[in-house]
C-alpha cells in the first residue's frame, strides 16, 4: 500500500511539474526554422532547421545584483508576436537596400522584464529587455549554448600566454581559427565571438551578437564533458592605471562585482544565431546590419567612404627621391600627391606625429608641420586622417576632435583600446557622437569584432577586430593565406574590417619569411587585388608604399578603381577554409573576386546576375608561373559569354580578379 502511495505521489509531482511547463513556438518566414522557447523553472530555447538540431535546450537569465534573476522561476504575464516586412536603405554597406523580414515573439513577465525572439530566414536572435526605475546593476548572466552532438567548430582563442582570465580579457582580437571537436578545445583560454559551429547535413552556425550598447562583449568558452558554450563578461573595471604601448592604454587592475551598470529601461545586446545550409549564405549575411539599430544621424552625406594611402605597414620605405624617407612633411607630401595623381581619397598619418609616451593629441613632432599637410592635402583634393592612442584621444576627447576638424581634418584611427568591457563599449559610443558632430570619420583599431555601431553612427567607417596583414611583418609561424578564405565566413559576417591589404611583394609559400621593415605578402599578386573585392571595407587601405605602386600601374590602377561600398553583393561559391567568390556591383559596373587557400583551383563562375546586354571583363589572373614567382600575373580584357559562365584559374595561395562592364 506505502509503495502504491508513493508511486501515486511521483505520478503527481511529474504531472505537476509538466503542468507548471509551457512552450511557445516560433517560425522562420519561410518555415525551415523553428525555435522552442520553454518557460518552467527557468527560460530554455531551442532551434532546428528543417529536421536539424541546430541548438538543443539551452537556458538563459540574467542576474542584477542584490535583486532577483530574471529567467529564474519565471512567471510569463503576456506573449506577443508580430510579422515584418521592410527595406532598410543601407548607405555605406555591401549593398544599397536590406531585406528586413522575420517573425518576432516577445516573452513578458511578471517583474518588469521580457525575452524577445526573433525568427528570420537566415537565424534567430533573442535580447532581454527590462523595465525598471533608475539603473541597475547586471551582477551576470548565463547564455549556455547546448549541442546534443560534438560537433567540430571554428574558433579563434585570445591572445596565447595568458593565464589568468583578467589577462585574457585585455585582448586584441586579432587571433586566427583553430577548427577541433568543441569539447576538444581547451577550457583555460577564453574565445570571442564570431564563431562558427559545424552542424550536420553541411550546414553551419555562427554565433555573434548585435547592438551591443552600454553592456559589456561576449567570450565563449567550452567544458571538456559535454559539447557547450558558456558566456562570459569581463566585469566593470573599479581601478585602471596607464601604461600599455606607449603609455596610450589603461590597464585594467580591479574590477568590480557587476558587468554593468545601466538604465533600467533599456533593450539589451541580440545574442545572434545565423544558420546556412552552403558556406556562400555566409558570405553574404546581414543579420548583424539589421539587428543593429537604426542611424542616429539625419545627414550622412558627408560621411565619404573611400582608399586610403597608408604609411606604417610599409614602414615609410619610400625610395627614388632626393629626401630622407620617414615621418616628415615631405614624405607626406610625397604620399598625398600619389594619393592624389591615382584618386584615392585619404592619407593617413599613422603613429608617430604626436610626441611619443605623452599620449597628449596636441603636443606635435617638429618635423611635421600638420596645417600644411592638410591644406595640402585639401589643395590636392586629399583628406587627411590622423592616428590616435586610445588614452590620448579618450583623456581630452572634445576638445581633440573639434581642434582637429577646425584645421581640417578628416578623422581619426583610433588604437589601443584591446578591452570590451562595458567602459570600453561605452568609449566607442562616445567617440562615434562626438566625431560626428564635428563631421569626423572613426576607424576602430585594437578592438572586437563590429555589432552594428557602423549603421546607428555611419561616421564609424570601418573596424579592426582582424588578423589583418600586418601579421605577415612578424609571423613566423602565420598561415595568411587559409585565414584569408575562413574570415569571410565568420568575422565578417559581423561588418566591415580594416585588413590593410594591397602588398606589392608577393611571395609562395615556401619563400615567405617576416620582414618587419620591407614585408611581403603570402600568395599570389592576384590574390592581393581580390581582396578588394572579397573584404567588406568602406575605408580601404593601400598598405605598400607608392615607389612600389609606382612600379606597378596596372595593379595600381585597378585597385584605385575598385569601390569600397555597393549597391549589390552575390555570393558565387565557397567553402570555409578553402576558397570563396562574390561579386558586387557599384553603378553600372560589378566586380569579381575570388581566393583560394593553398591547393590551386580551378573554378566555372556564374555570372548570370549580370542580365541582358553585351559585357566586357578585364580580368587579373594568376600568371603561369605563379607558382613558383608570386608576383607573376596576366591581364587580359575579354568579351562575358552569352551563356554567363567564366573558367578560372588560381595558383597555391592564388587569387583572381576582374572588372566587368558593357
Amino acid at each position: 500500500m506505502k509503495v502504491k502511495t508513493l508511486v501515486a505521489l511521483f505520478l503527481t509531482m511529474g504531472s505537476v511539474s509538466l503542468m507548471a511547463q509551457k512552450t511557445y513556438q516560433l517560425q522562420s518566414p519561410d518555415k525551415k526554422l523553428q525555435a522552442v522557447v520553454t518557460v518552467g523553472e527557468d527560460v530554455r530555447f531551442s532551434v532546428t532547421h528543417e529536421g536539424t538540431e541546430v541548438l538543443a535546450e539551452s537556458p538563459i537569465s540574467m542576474t542584477l545584483r542584490n535583486g532577483p534573476v530574471l529567467g529564474l522561476k519565471p512567471k510569463v504575464s503576456k506573449v506577443k508576436k508580430a510579422s515584418v516586412d521592410k527595406v532598410i536603405t543601407a548607405p555605406l554597406y555591401k549593398k544599397a537596400e536590406v531585406q528586413d523580414v522575420y517573425n518576432e515573439m516577445t516573452i513578458l513577465f511578471r517583474g518588469n522584464y521580457g525575452l524577445t525572439f526573433r525568427l528570420y530566414d537566415e537565424g534567430l536572435a533573442y535580447r532581454f529587455t527590462t523595465s525598471m526605475k533608475d539603473s541597475i546593476y547586471i551582477q551576470s548572466e548565463q547564455a549556455e549554448y547546448n549541442f546534443s552532438k560534438d560537433y567540430k567548430a571554428w574558433v579563434p582563442y585570445v591572445t596565447a600566454n595568458k593565464k589568468t582570465i583578467e589577462d585574457q580579457l585585455s585582448n586584441s582580437f586579432e587571433q586566427t581559427y583553430t577548427e577541433d571537436h568543441i569539447t576538444k578545445f581547451t577550457n583555460e583560454r577564453l574565445k570571442f565571438l564570431p564563431l562558427l559551429v559545424n552542424l550536420e547535413d553541411g550546414k553551419k552556425l555562427c554565433i555573434t551578437e548585435a547592438d551591443l550598447e552600454s553592456y559589456p562583449g561576449m567570450f565563449l568558452n567550452n567544458e571538456k564533458d559535454r559539447p557547450t558554450f558558456k558566456n562570459v563578461h569581463a566585469q566593470y573595471p573599479k581601478v585602471l592605471q596607464q601604461g600599455g604601448h606607449n603609455m596610450l592604454q589603461m590597464l585594467v587592475k580591479e574590477r568590480h562585482d557587476y558587468i554593468a551598470k545601466t538604465k533600467g529601461t533599456r533593450a539589451f545586446p541580440w545574442r545572434v544565431f545565423i544558420v546556412s545550409e552552403n558556406d556562400k549564405e555566409l558570405a553574404d549575411c546581414d543579420m548583424v546590419y539589421r539587428l543593429a539599430a537604426p542611424s542616429r544621424l539625419k545627414d550622412v552625406s558627408w560621411v565619404k567612404p573611400g582608399k586610403v594611402a597608408w604609411d606604417w605597414w610599409n614602414d615609410w620605405n619610400i625610395y627614388g627621391v632626393d629626401f630622407r624617407a620617414g615621418i616628415n612633411n615631405e614624405t607626406y607630401k610625397y604620399y598625398i600627391d600619389f594619393a592624389s595623381e591615382h584618386g584615392i581619397e585619404y592619407v593617413i598619418l599613422d603613429e608617430g606625429w604626436a610626441v611619443n609616451k605623452k599620449a597628449d593629441l596636441m603636443q606635435v613632432i617638429p618635423e611635421i608641420d600638420l596645417q600644411m599637410l592638410i591644406d595640402y592635402g585639401k589643395q590636392k583634393n586629399v583628406g587627411i586622417i590622423l592616428w590616435a592612442g586610445y588614452y590620448a584621444f579618450d583623456r581630452d576627447m572634445e576638445n581633440v576632435v573639434k581642434h582637429f576638424a577646425k584645421m581640417g581634418a578628416k578623422g581619426f584611427k583610433v588604437d589601443f583600446m584591446d578591452r570590451d568591457d562595458q567602459e570600453i563599449i561605452d568609449f566607442l559610443y562616445r567617440s562615434a557622437k562626438t566625431c560626428a558632430r564635428y563631421n569626423m570619420l572613426v576607424d576602430f583599431h585594437g578592438i572586437c569584432k563590429p555589432t552594428g555601431l557602423q549603421r546607428t553612427y555611419p561616421n564609424v567607417i570601418n573596424y579592426e577586430g582582424v588578423a589583418g596583414l600586418e601579421n605577415v611583418k612578424w609571423g613566423k609561424d602565420l598561415d595568411q593565406v587559409t585565414y584569408d578564405v575562413t574570415i569571410p565566413y565568420i568575422r565578417q559576417i559581423a561588418g566591415p574590417m580594416d585588413y590593410t591589404q594591397g602588398a606589392m611583394r608577393n611571395a609562395i609559400r615556401k619563400n615567405y619569411r617576416p620582414v618587419n621593415s620591407d614585408p611581403i605578402s603570402q600568395g599570389t599578386r592576384c590574390r592581393q587585388l581580390a581582396t578588394y573585392v572579397i573584404f567588406e571595407s568602406p575605408l580601404n587601405m593601400l598598405c605598400d608604399n607608392p615607389s612600389n605602386y609606382m612600379r606597378e600601374k596596372e595593379c595600381t590602377e585597378f585597385i584605385a578603381r575598385i569601390p569600397t561600398v555597393w549597391e549589390q553583393t552575390v555570393a558565387l561559391d565557397g567553402k570555409v577554409g578553402e576558397y570563396v567568390a562574390i561579386a558586387r556591383q557599384h553603378s553600372d559596373t560589378w566586380y569579381v573576386g575570388a581566393l583560394t587557400n593553398w591547393t590551386a583551383r580551378e573554378m566555372e563562375l556564374d555570372l548570370s546576375f549580370l542580365g541582358e546586354g553585351n559585357y566586357q571583363m578585364e580580368i587579373f589572373q594568376d600568371g603561369i608561373n605563379a607558382d613558383r614567382a608570386a608576383c607573376d600575373y596576366k591581364k587580359v580584357t575579354i568579351p562575358v559569354s552569352t551563356d554567363r559562365k567564366v573558367k578560372i584559374k588560381m595558383a597555391p595561395g592564388g587569387g583572381w580578379a576582374a572588372r566587368i562592364f558593357k
